[in-house]
């Protein structure tokens, strides 16, 4: 089966490439299927090597992407001049590399400057989201905010994700303004929204120009992974990269 992807619906300039997959369209079996990315979660090596090289082919990829081990922090790599992927971010200004976020729930953020000669991605979990790692990515782009583009990716939507109390205090100790993406639920806990926060979070670091969000990967099961809603399970890739 072909790889099926969303294209993000943004004003990116005419060289900057981005995709994000969805589950279908792969070789994995079971808890994995169908087109499970990543290689850290169980599934046959194999596998995930054919679901790779599938996406490869039906993004017509210039390179390999820059797959990372995504560790819930705000270290952002440049591929330009690093040569570590222990980061939960990646930018480039070099046409043909491919920075990629690999999710089942947590938040892939991609950038773009509007001149379309840098972009990145950033993994944003709520744990990297409260410590920072959007201004991270921002700040990485050495960009004027104001001329930056960001389009939230796949995620947990807020009627699906729950969390205690403490996650929405560390994200109001950072800003008072976070506690409008919390709701309280009948079960003394609270419903995150954590492409509001995101937004809050890119507003914070001069980010004004921000699409996409509004998907669900725990009750959308037929298009996305969800590790909440059925761990272990796959993982979605969010890309983005400048034309050759």
């Amino acid at each position: 089966m072909t790889p099926r992807t969303i294209v993000p619906d943004w004003p990116a300039p005419g060289n900057v490439c981005a995709a994000s997959t969805e589950r279908a369209g792969g070789v994995s079996k079971g808890a994995y299927a169908e087109l499970n990315l990543g290689s850290h979660v169980g599934d046959a090596a194999q596998a995930v090597a054919r679901n790779r090289e599938a996406v490869i082919a039906a993004l017509k990829l210039p390179n390999e992407p820059s797959w990372m081990e995504q560790v819930h922090g705000t270290d952002i790599v440049d591929l330009d001049t690093e040569s570590s992927l222990i980061a939960d971010g990646a930018v480039t200004s070099t046409p043909g590399k491919v920075c990629v976020i690999l999710t089942a729930d947590c938040l892939p953020v991609l950038l773009t400057n509007t001149a379309g000669d840098r972009v990145g991605a950033a993994h944003a979990g709520w744990r990297g989201l409260a410590n920072g790692v959007l201004p991270a990515a921002v700040n990485a782009m050495k960009s004027d905010p104001s001329g930056l583009i960001a389009w939230l990716g796949p995620a947990i939507g807020p009627g699906a994700y729950e969390v205690g109390g403490e996650v929405r205090d560390e994200f109001i100790a950072a800003d008072a303004a976070a506690k409008d993406h919390f709701e309280p639920n009948a079960n003394g806990r609270w419903q995150a929204n954590l492409y509001g926060l995101a937004r809050l979070s890119l507003a914070a670091a001069g980010v004004e120009a921000v699409y996409g969000g509004g998907f669900c990967t725990a009750t959308e099961s037929n298009r996305f992974f969800s590790h909440r809603r059925e761990a272990p399970c796959g993982r979605m890739a969010t890309l983005i990269w400048l034309e050759p």
